[in-house]
């Protein structure tokens, strides 16, 4: 390389590869909108199995003053919410870029599954441990017809939890790549923590039942508070990661270095950032040095054709920016193919 002489890219706007037809399912395309209607339609199962046991595990907990089932029917209220955030983050992320938010809204996928989090911890976690405490400190009578109102309630939410839960795994074996996307990734974490919660509720009443102590189901109702929490954080934990910026996992990163080191024009790749912009979308830039003697010309023709072989070989990639430094291409700043448009002009 020649000292002193570089190019480096504008951001010029997002533009498709044109008239290609080897360049796979973009965010937002039929393969992506497919899948957000099967996420839909499991977040939607997960909504209807709520909403009804939140009214059933209510009316059961008032009737038997029952602790750890108004806890339940409080994980099932902040559950029933959630699924609305859920639905909101779908039906958004999936905008097409504009002027104010030229990289797309991929990330309010991130945004709602946070809100989600925060209504698991509050609306959840935090009850539940109120209903422990007071259950600890005032003690719980219940009659024996409010025990079995009570079990009932939590077998008839078992079996309706374990459906929504089933539903949501099968989904993710379906669709294969793991729980990527944050919406199906919560509906799985709350239904598998509500069949949790069941559980232990069901023990908690029923050890009641039969020692007559109140603090088996205190503890249970404390249990349910703890294990919300724990829930909640790894949710909003994993969204917050997306939200300030997240690189690509290492695998992607790696393959997408191993493809630029591969290019005979490419004498060494200086630096490789990558982020995730949504759930199928993925930002790249690259510092690139180019071997020398490239005339500016043949330097247009070499980012081109490296930004097109990205695009074709990563769907998640949706924009993607090179820096180029070449001994003989001063201005190979101003050419197109060395913006940040995908695949060049």
């Amino acid at each position: 390389m020649e000292p002193g002489t570089s190019g480096h890219t504008d951001a010029g706007p997002h533009t498709e590869p044109a008239d290609d037809p080897g360049t796979p399912h973009r965010p937002g395309s039929p393969g992506g909108a497919e899948g957000d209607r099967s996420t839909k339609v499991t977040v939607l199962v997960a909504l209807a199995a709520n909403l009804v046991i939140a009214v059933a595990k209510a009316a059961g907990g008032v009737l038997a003053g029952s602790p750890a089932l108004l806890s339940e029917a409080a994980h099932s209220v902040a559950d029933s919410l959630n699924e609305v955030f859920l639905l909101a983050a779908l039906s958004r992320s999936r905008r097409p870029a504009d002027t104010r938010h030229p990289f797309g809204y991929g990330k309010e996928r991130f945004f709602w599954s946070l809100l989600a989090a925060v209504g698991i911890f509050v609306m959840g976690g935090c009850f539940s441990f109120f209903q422990g405490l007071e259950a600890l400190r005032g003690g719980a009578e219940e009659e024996f017809s409010g025990y079995v109102a009570g079990l009932i309630v939590l077998g008839v939410a078992l079996v309706a939890e374990g459906g929504s839960l089933l539903r949501a795994v099968h989904q993710v074996r379906r669709q294969g790549g793991g729980l990527r996307d944050p919406a199906l990734r919560t509906v799985v974490a709350e239904d598998g923590t509500a069949v949790l919660g069941v559980t232990l509720a069901l023990v908690g009443m029923a050890l009641h039942m039969v020692t007559g102590q109140a603090v088996w189901e205190a503890s249970a109702s404390l249990a349910i508070g703890v294990l919300l929490v724990y829930v909640a954080y790894r949710l909003g934990r994993d969204a917050r990661d997306q939200l300030i910026g997240e690189a690509a996992d290492p695998e992607l990163s790696g393959r997408i270095g191993s493809l630029l080191r591969a290019q005979p024009e490419i004498d060494s790749v200086e630096a490789l950032f990558t982020m995730k912009l949504g759930l199928d979308s993925t930002l790249v830039a690259a510092r690139i040095d180019l071997v020398p003697g490239l005339d500016s010309e043949r330097v247009e023709e070499v980012a081109d054709r490296i930004k097109r072989s990205l695009a074709r070989t990563f769907p998640d990639v949706g924009q993607i920016f090179l820096d180029v430094t070449d001994g003989s291409a001063e201005g190979a700043a101003e050419s197109p193919a060395a913006t940040g448009e995908r695949g060049g002009a």
